[in-house]
C-alpha cells in the first residue's frame, strides 16, 4: 500500500500543539521540507528546538528507505580513537544506488560533546552522527540532525522522564525540552485514546528494557513512529496488542 504523504497543515497543527506557534520563517521551512522530503512531525522525523528545526536519525533513515537507498557502510577509524578516553570516530558512506560512488560523512563523540543521558554510549553516538551526516549529504538535507547537537543539547528535566515512567501525560507548556519524545507520545495517546500505562509497558517491551527510562533515545524514537503507524493503520489491532500487557500490570501491582 502506498504510504500517505504528510500534509503541511497537519504537520503545522501538530508542531503548534507540541512547541507553540512557530515564526513565519520556521513555518516556511516546515512547508518546504514537508513538500520536498515528506517529513512527518507525528512520526518524530523532526524536532523544533530553540526556534530551529532539526531532523532526527529515525527521520533520516525513513527518508533513505523511501528513496530506496542502496546501502550504508560504516567504518571505525581506529587511529583517531582513544578507548581509554571514550573517544570514537566513524566514517560512514551512503550509496544512493548500485552505481553510486557514495556520500561520505564523519562523526566523533567523547564525554565532552555528548549529553549526560548518553554517557557511556559514545561509540554508538559517533556512528549515528557519521551516518546522519552522510545521509544529509546524500539527500540534500540542509537541516542539522538533533543527534549532532551533542553537549549543546540541554538534558530533559527529570520530571519529563518520571511522568512517562508513571504513565502521566500532563502538559508542561511550551518550554524547551530536549528530546520532545514524551510530548509526541502523549499526543498520540490523547489522539487515539490509548491507555498510558499499557503504552508504557509496550514501549519498554519494544525497546527491550525493563522500564522505559532505561531505553535509548533512538529506540524511543522508533517506538513513537511505530505506535503512530500502528494506530493509523489499524487501531483495533493496536488495542488488542496493548491489552495483552494488562496481565503484566496486574502481576506487577
Amino acid at each position: 500500500m502506498k504510504r500517505k504523504q504528510p500534509h503541511f497543515r497537519h504537520n503545522l497543527a501538530l508542531a503548534r500543539e507540541l512547541w507553540g506557534e512557530p515564526s513565519v520563517a520556521a513555518s516556511k521551512t516546515l512547508r518546504e521540507i514537508t513538500r520536498q522530503f515528506a517529513i512527518s512531525v507525528a512520526a518524530g522525523d523532526i524536532l523544533f528546538l530553540n526556534g530551529k528545526w532539526y531532523v532526527t536519525h529515525a527521520g533520516l533513515l525513513r527518508l533513505a528507505l523511501r528513496r530506496r537507498c542502496f546501502g550504508i557502510r560504516t567504518l571505525l577509524l581506529e587511529r583517531f580513537c582513544d578507548p581509554a578516553a571514550n573517544r570514537w570516530v566513524f566514517r560512514a558512506v551512503v550509496y544512493r544506488g548500485a552505481k553510486s560512488k557514495g556520500f561520505v560523512g564523519y562523526g566523533d563523540a567523547d564525554p565532552s560533546n555528548v549529553s549526560p543521558q548518553v554517557r557511556g554510549a559514545e561509540m554508538r553516538v559517533a556512528e549515528t552522527r557519521a551516518v546522519n551526516r552522510a545521509l544529509r549529504k546524500a539527500y540534500g538535507i540542509g537541516l542539522c540532525s538533533v543527534e549532532e547537537l551533542g553537549a549543546f543539547s540541554p538534558p530533559p528535566p527529570a520530571r519529563a522522564e518520571s511522568s512517562l515512567a508513571n504513565g502521566s501525560c500532563s502538559s508542561n507548556g511550551h518550554g524547551t525540552i530536549q528530546p520532545r519524545l514524551r510530548d509526541q507520545l502523549c499526543l498520540l495517546i490523547r489522539r487515539f485514546k490509548l491507555d498510558p500505562n499499557l503504552v508504557k509497558s509496550y514501549a519498554a517491551d519494544f525497546c527491550g528494557t525493563q522500564v522505559v527510562s532505561e531505553a535509548s533515545r533512538e529506540s524511543l524514537v522508533a517506538f513513537v513512529s511505530h505506535l503512530n503507524k500502528a494506530a493509523e493503520e489499524n487501531r483495533e489491532a493496536l488495542l488488542c496488542k496493548l491489552n495483552s500487557y494488562a496481565s503484566h500490570l496486574e502481576v506487577g501491582s
